[in-house]
């Protein structure tokens, strides 16, 4: 929700454990749910920011209310819902199938048919060989600077500058394969060259019954 142009696909799975009817049923709720969830967002957004420009003195909330409207102008698409048998080895690769469909739209996703400088791959291959490096810790979290020395040394890259490596982290954390949280004042400085190990400790830490689970710890 705080990405702009965000596009995500909801996938259900276990339809192995549901019958056919169960399935139509879930997808149809989690569907409305999602529409709900987000015309209930735009509403709430309204109203804060109506609040902050009704107030006696708005300028002082001109950083709230900036923030508000640029989480307002974020569009976010949600597609159909896919359900799947994880079971299944060919409902997985039709689940592949549609993921690649919809990201070669290019309506969806105007990226696809850009046309980037030479140097976007070479920095992008260059990261790779970085972050496979053995000198690289398993969290891939890196130094923007030291990521910047560590390109330089490579061939074809001694003269990138700071401005051009911070385009090309820009394009790659919008494709995935990097993560740089560069609007974050205390994680600007930081590039994580491994997003996987970014989602196997959110799993770790954002999970049902979390809190259950640790108070049952003694």
């Amino acid at each position: 929700m705080r990405v702009p142009n965000s596009v995500v696909l909801p996938v259900g799975t276990h339809v192995d454990c549901c019958q056919e009817q169960e399935v139509a049923e879930k997808t149809h709720d989690i569907m409305a749910r999602i529409t709900a969830m987000l015309a209930e967002r735009k509403s709430n957004l309204a109203h804060f920011i109506d609040n902050l420009e009704g107030s006696e003195e708005p300028k002082f909330y001109m950083d709230q209310w900036e923030r508000l409207k640029e989480m307002e102008s974020c569009t976010l698409t949600i597609l159909n819902l896919v359900a799947v048998n994880c079971t299944d080895q060919h409902a997985i690769r039709k689940l592949e199938a549609t993921i690649l469909k919809h990201v070669r739209n290019e309506e969806l996703f105007p990226e696809v048919v850009r046309v980037l400088p030479p140097v976007y791959r070479q920095v992008e291959a260059a990261i790779a060989d970085i972050a496979e490096s053995e000198e690289v810790a398993d969290h891939g979290m890196m130094d923007l600077q030291y990521l910047l020395s560590k390109l330089s040394q490579h061939k074809n890259l001694a003269s990138l500058s700071r401005e051009l490596l911070q385009d090309i982290l820009r394009y790659l954390h919008r494709i995935g394969l990097v993560v740089w949280y560069e609007e974050i004042k205390h994680l600007e400085s930081t590039v994580f060259l491994q997003p996987t190990f970014l989602i196997t400790m959110f799993k770790l830490l954002v999970r049902h019954q979390l809190v259950q689970q640790l108070e049952s710890i003694s």
